[in-house]
């Protein structure tokens, strides 16, 4: 049903906004195995670092993170000032306002309602209820979600055992890294409920991405989702008495690189999802929790779990999933 393409579009399925010389080198770039290895990697480095980057941010806008509606008129502004950077940089790149085609609004409206709004309010407040270190090992399992929607939601590729050989270890690095940490099994709605959501809506937006980006240009798509997601967040919290008061110049640069995280890492994945299979962009995202785990223990001091047995075996077990995807997942069949 999603990726039914609309009389008279086919031709923005060919380009996507892009001319075909444009879409020839982008392409040619964006499915170098290094550049898709470097750029993925950077994307959950990014995307590690927010895990505690979010839960300081807490600290320095004064956010009640009891009150529902405050953490989510905090997630409004990062993700709008988000949108606000990825737009402001495809006008510089493309020297010309940037905009989606008329006929894809919708389409841009969807992307956020799954990535900016229903993601992120389960991210932030799921997050609010649990530690950093325990919310980056949930959200692992975005990698799952991601890989088997594409293959049986989104038809843009099959799914085999190597995919999901690929999945179970590096999940299991996941879990490796934290059995030292301060994992515990407990489980609340509210809390590792809500993480596992934001996996789940992850994974529907990256399969959005991937098909969309076919007539849309991705950058006009991230960007523009993001900034209407975040506005949607603001006047939701507001409007059921949200607060936030800013410390000084800390939080306002906090701010900032929380969403330069969001607007650079999931931009570089739209552009690597949407020239290569999902399941070789998302299964670098088994080290997202490896570097959420990593800066929680050095930024929040939530365990000494730095550079032990644990970690090298759930290194060796991450980059063995990583491997066997890249090497074998897609043998027998060329996606872009």
């Amino acid at each position: 049903m999603i990726c039914m393409i609309d009389n008279g579009e086919h031709n923005d399925k060919i380009s996507g906004g892009e001319t075909a010389n444009n879409k020839f080198s982008a392409q040619a770039f964006f499915t170098k195995p290094i550049v898709v290895c470097l750029g993925a990697i950077f994307c959950c480095i990014l995307w590690g670092s927010a895990f505690p980057c979010v839960k300081i941010g807490y600290t320095l806008f004064n956010v009640d993170t009891t009150h529902i509606p405050s953490v989510i008129l905090f997630a409004g502004l990062r993700f709008t000032l988000a949108g606000a950077l990825v737009i402001l940089f495809g006008c510089i790149a493309q020297k010309k306002f940037l905009l989606p085609k008329a006929k894809n609004w919708w389409r841009v409206l969807l992307v956020s309602v799954f990535q900016a709004i229903a993601q992120y309010i389960f991210f932030y407040i799921g997050l609010a209820n649990v530690t950093g270190v325990k919310g980056s090992v949930l959200n692992g399992l975005g990698v799952f979600f991601t890989i088997l929607f594409a293959c049986f939601i989104f038809r843009t590729e099959k799914f085999n055992l190597v995919k999901l050989a690929g999945c179970i270890l590096g999940f299991a690095g996941v879990i490796v890294i934290n059995l030292g940490g301060s994992f515990t099994f407990e489980f609340t709605m509210l809390g590792e409920g809500f993480i596992i959501l934001s996996g789940i809506s992850a994974a529907v937006a990256a399969g959005l991405v991937k098909v969309f980006s076919r007539y849309e240009d991705t950058t006009a798509l991230c960007g523009w989702q993001f900034l209407i997601g975040g506005a949607v967040l603001i006047i939701v919290g507001a409007s059921f008495g949200g607060h936030v008061q800013p410390e000084g110049f800390g939080a306002i640069a906090e701010l900032f690189y929380l969403a330069f995280i969001s607007s650079c890492a999931f931009t570089l994945q739209g552009y690597l999802v949407k020239y290569n299979p999902v399941s070789k962009v998302a299964v670098y995202k088994s080290t997202n929790p490896l570097f959420g785990a990593v800066f929680s223990a050095i930024i929040l001091g939530e365990s000494d779990q730095l550079l032990n047995y644990f970690t090298l075996l759930a290194i060796v077990l991450v980059c063995l999933g990583i491997f066997i995807i890249n090497k074998f997942g897609e043998k027998n069949k060329k996606q872009t």
